[in-house]
């Protein structure tokens, strides 16, 4: 599903590649096989055709269109681009101040801060509680610049609210989980990249992974792996970096190894067993 909601996620660089730091939440027959699993093709747009913005999670629209073969990359950017990767390093500064909810805030006004927001910004929008209206509108309230939430909260609502989006995922009307089963929505970032920084405003990428599905013996819908890009457009409002709007694209994906698939008791194990990330970066 399509992150895209633009339509529809010179400073120095050395001294401003900050620390990795990760905070874990507490965790509150056979569907899967035993083979590996295949990457199908999807399409990111087919699905939000009629909602008129795509402001879609990606990961979910993947999971719903498997078997479409379209190609969801966004238009290309002509904007500059960092000649060279700055990895994550000890900078010596201290991690944000504050939350809103779940996400973090008070990022710092530099491009590592610029990188932790987007980082972050990947994991909100891409977790399950997108999918639960009083959530969805903290997320979109903690995200987005407040020039465009409001238009934003509508776009979303539109979508996760749509009984038949839900079914196709494998939800109820609600949005939550058929008995039996665990909902897993989750991004992992694996990197950042700093496009283009002014001070005031930035535009980061960042590539990850992301696991969506529903774990549980009865499940119809098992958990998949996928891999995007997104490219945010961030500018810093009232102390803290905020989303003007982001672009998505498939990949890069890694070469599958040939390990089997776990069995649906082993992932919903896993998954009620190992928190989310809820700070990344």
């Amino acid at each position: 599903m399509s992150l895209s909601d633009d339509g529809g996620y010179g400073g120095d660089r050395g001294p401003e590649t900050g620390q990795t730091r990760t905070r874990l939440p507490d965790s509150g027959g056979d569907a899967y096989g035993s083979g590996r699993r295949s990457r199908a093709g999807v399409s990111s747009r087919n699905l939000v055709t009629g909602v008129g913005v795509v402001v879609l999670l990606i990961a979910a629209i993947a999971f719903a269109n498997r078997s479409d073969s379209g190609n969801p990359d966004s238009a290309a950017d002509s904007s500059p681009k960092s000649s060279t990767p700055q990895p994550t390093a000890p900078t010596g500064t201290k991690p944000v101040t504050g939350k809103n909810g779940d996400i973090a805030t008070g990022f710092a006004k530099t491009e590592q801060g610029a990188q932790s927001a987007a980082a972050n910004y990947v994991v909100a929008l891409t977790s399950d509680g997108m999918y639960q209206a009083g959530k969805r509108q903290e997320i979109a309230r903690a995200v987005y610049a407040p020039t465009v939430v409001a238009e934003r909260k509508n776009d979303l609502d539109k979508v996760y609210s749509d009984p038949k989006f839900l079914g196709r995922i494998g939800l109820k009307p609600n949005g939550s989980a058929p008995n039996g089963t665990t909902f897993v929505s989750r991004a992992n970032p694996v990197g950042t990249k700093v496009e283009r920084f002014t001070g005031d405003t930035a535009k980061v990428s960042v590539w990850y992974s992301a696991l969506f599905g529903l774990a549980g013996v009865k499940s119809k819908n098992p958990v998949s792996e996928s891999w995007y890009t997104n490219t945010f457009e961030l500018k810093w409002i009232d102390g803290d970096w905020k989303v003007t709007t982001f672009t998505q694209k498939d990949g890069p994906a890694p070469v599958g190894r040939d390990q089997a698939a776990a069995s649906a008791e082993d992932m919903t194990k896993a998954v009620q067993g190992f928190g989310g990330f809820t700070y990344a970066r």
